[in-house]
C-alpha cells in the first residue's frame, strides 16, 4: 500500500511557529525590508523545523518585475513643483533608473487620497521598488512603506525609523563649516533658520549650527523655523530681526530661505555682507543671482537622486547593497 504523500507546510504555519504575523514570515522569507533580525531570525528557524518549501510557481508570481521604480515624494504639491532641489533629484534619478531599463514613476503623498493609491500600488507590486524623500516624523508614508515586501531606499534618513537603506548628504558637517565660515569672518552673533525640525534633515543641519556655535565658545541663539519655501524665509527673518536687531550673521537651511532673507535685511537696510553675513545650504541656480550672490554649501543634488535609483536597482536585481553618504562643500560668494 503506497503511502499518502506527506503534506507540505503552509507559510501560515510557518509564521504561527516563529510567532509572527503571516506578512511578517512573508517579508522574511523575501527578505524584504523593515523584518526586526529576531523575527527574520525565528522565520528561517520555524522555516528549517518545518522543512518548509516556498511555492516556487507563486513566488515566482509575486516577485514578477514591473521595470518601474516609483519615487515617493511626501510632501504638499504647489511646494515641491516650485522646489528645483526636486527637479534636480529627479533628473538624477531617471538617468540612473533608464541606464538599467527602468521606467520613473513619481508619486505625490502628502495627502490622504494620494497615500491610499500609493497603498494600493504597493499591495498590487505595480512597480518594483520604492524611492522615499521628504518624510516627516511619524509620517503615514513610513506605516505604507513598512508593510512592503518591496525594497525601499530613503533619500536622507528619516526620524525616528531605522531605515535598511539610504542616500544621504552630510548635513551636519555641511552646516558645521557654513557656521564656522561666518564666524571666522567675525560674526558672533549668528542666528539660524532652521528647516522644519520634524525631518531629520530640518534637525541635522540645526546640530551643525549649535555644534559650531558651541566649539567657537559662542551661545547658539533660539532659531526661527521656515519650511524650506522662500516666502518662509522672508516670515523667519523678520522674527529673528524683531527678537535679535543686532544680529551680524545668518545661516539658512537651504537657499530659497536664505533668498528671501536677504530681501527682508535689505528692506530693513542692513547691507550684506556689511552688517550681516549670510549663508545658504543646496547651491540651487538661485544662489548665484541674489543680491548680493549667496555663499552656501553645496550639496550634489543630482548625484544624490542618482544614487538613490543605483542602490534600488541592485537590490532589486537581489545584490548586496549598502547605504550612502555623501559629501558636501562650502561656495564663498558675495554675502559673505
Amino acid at each position: 500500500m503506497t503511502a499518502a504523500p506527506r503534506r507540505r507546510p503552509t507559510l501560515d504555519e510557518v509564521a504561527e511557529r516563529a510567532g509572527v504575523s503571516r506578512s511578517a514570515a512573508s517579508r522574511a522569507l523575501n527578505n524584504a525590508p523593515h523584518v526586526r533580525r529576531d523575527k527574520r531570525e525565528a522565520v528561517q528557524r520555524a522555516i528549517r523545523e518545518l522543512d518548509y518549501v516556498p511555492d516556487t510557481t507563486a513566488r515566482a508570481l509575486a516577485t514578477s518585475r514591473r521595470n518601474v521604480a516609483a519615487l515617493v515624494i511626501s510632501g504638499e504639491t504647489p511646494s515641491i513643483f516650485a522646489d528645483p532641489f526636486f527637479a534636480r533629484v529627479i533628473v538624477g534619478a531617471s538617468a540612473a533608473l533608464e541606464e538599467a531599463g527602468l521606467h520613473l514613476m513619481l508619486c505625490l503623498a502628502a495627502a490622504e487620497r494620494s497615500r491610499r493609491r500609493l497603498e494600493e500600488l504597493l499591495r498590487a507590486r505595480g512597480v518594483d521598488g520604492v524611492m522615499l524623500m521628504a518624510v516627516r516624523e511619524n509620517d503615514p508614508v513610513l506605516r505604507i512603506v513598512g508593510e512592503t515586501e518591496l525594497p525601499v531606499v530613503f533619500g536622507g534618513r528619516p526620524v525616528g525609523f531605522e531605515a535598511p537603506w539610504y542616500v544621504d548628504v552630510d548635513n551636519v558637517g555641511g552646516a558645521r563649516q557654513a557656521v564656522e565660515h561666518l564666524i571666522a569672518r567675525g560674526r558672533r552673533r549668528v542666528v539660524m533658520i532652521c528647516g522644519p525640525l520634524d525631518t531629520q534633515v530640518g534637525r541635522a543641519r540645526y546640530r551643525g549650527y549649535r555644534e559650531a556655535m558651541v566649539l567657537a565658545g559662542l551661545d547658539p541663539l533660539p532659531p526661527e523655523c521656515g519650511d524650506f519655501t522662500r516666502s518662509s524665509g522672508a516670515v523667519a527673518m523678520a522674527e529673528l530681526l524683531n527678537r535679535q536687531p543686532d544680529l551680524d550673521g545668518v545661516f539658512a537651511a537651504n537657499d530659497n530661505m536664505a533668498s528671501d532673507a536677504l530681501r527682508a535685511l535689505r528692506e530693513t537696510g542692513r547691507s550684506v555682507p556689511g552688517d550681516v553675513a549670510v549663508v545658504g545650504f543646496d547651491d540651487l541656480d538661485i544662489a548665484k543671482i541674489t543680491e548680493p550672490s549667496l555663499t552656501t554649501v553645496h550639496q550634489p543634488i543630482q548625484a544624490l537622486g542618482r544614487e538613490m535609483a543605483a542602490l534600488l536597482v541592485r537590490l532589486v536585481a537581489g545584490e548586496e547593497a549598502n547605504s550612502l553618504i555623501l559629501p558636501t562643500e562650502l561656495v564663498t560668494r558675495s554675502s559673505s
